[in-house]
């Protein structure tokens, strides 16, 4: 059993491992480092559970690769994060199932539970993650429904389970579009920050900033501005995209993990 309530807790556990397992989510894609690779709310939640410990106290894996279907999840991320036995591990998966044609969410999320079991045989804390509330992304907001009934789902499994709920679809800052990258359907640097920093609060750390905190006022837009970005995001992403998704093609085809072992910080 997971051994921290739904609820913020007052007195966070002593994590000193961490493992985050998912898809491009979790990965971090849109919030580049310095060096170029994917940083993303995962490493910024390491962090601050990192900064909790001694120096080089806490040790931190990323089994994430982007476009990972549920099973493909489940079966080469899941049987690792058990292998390595953190005190924590992130689990967000099914995303990129609910967005497919034909997906039924009843039936996701029965394969979800049977890895929520799997790792809570294992692992001390699993903390699981609802979708985001899709209709602001003109592509996914057909699938609002769709994403509501599997995070229902997600969050009667936490319940059962005893695990804490990264709930983003409550998350109201991430409704912003800067919150979101250029391609908008993976989150902005800000953005991972901001879920990041909710997690943390989630695991009841206290954190630098407010995750809700309002973003700075904006100059007014016309309707020619937004017609003008939305040809220039379909033509740079969506296109792309859809022709994926026609060929089959994975983005995470190749990919590995970025992190797949228990290294400190």
């Amino acid at each position: 059993m997971c051994g921290v309530t739904a609820e913020t807790t007052s007195l966070p556990p002593d994590f000193t491992s961490y493992a985050a397992v998912g898809d491009s989510f979790t990965e971090g894609v849109g919030d580049p480092g310095p060096d170029g690779a994917f940083v993303g709310w995962a490493d910024r939640l390491a962090v601050l559970l990192a900064d909790r410990q001694p120096e080089h106290a806490f040790r931190y894996a990323n089994l994430a690769v982007r476009g990972k279907l549920l099973d493909q999840i489940v079966a080469d991320q899941v049987p690792r994060a058990r292998e390595l036995s953190p005190d924590l591990v992130t689990f967000c998966a099914g995303g990129n199932d609910v967005i497919r044609p034909g997906t039924d969410p009843d039936d996701l999320a029965e394969r979800f539970e049977k890895a929520v079991t799997a790792l809570t045989s294992d692992v001390g804390t699993v903390m699981l993650t609802t979708g985001f509330d899709t209709r602001g992304v003109p592509v996914l907001k057909h699938l609002r429904g769709k994403v509501a009934t599997y995070n229902g789902h997600v969050r009667a499994i936490a319940d059962r389970y005893g695990c804490p709920v990264l709930d983003l679809w409550s998350l109201r800052s991430v409704q912003d579009r800067r919150a979101w990258d250029t391609d908008r359907l993976h989150l902005s640097a800000e953005g991972h920050t901001r879920v990041a920093l909710r997690a943390a609060q989630i695991l009841g750390l206290d954190v630098p900033a407010d995750p809700e905190q309002e973003w700075p006022a904006q100059p007014p837009r016309t309707p020619l501005d937004g017609r003008r970005d939305d040809i220039q995001w379909a033509r740079e992403y969506l296109v792309p995209w859809i022709g994926r998704r026609l060929r089959g093609v994975s983005s995470g085809d190749h990919v590995t993990a970025k992190r797949p072992d228990l290294l400190p910080l």
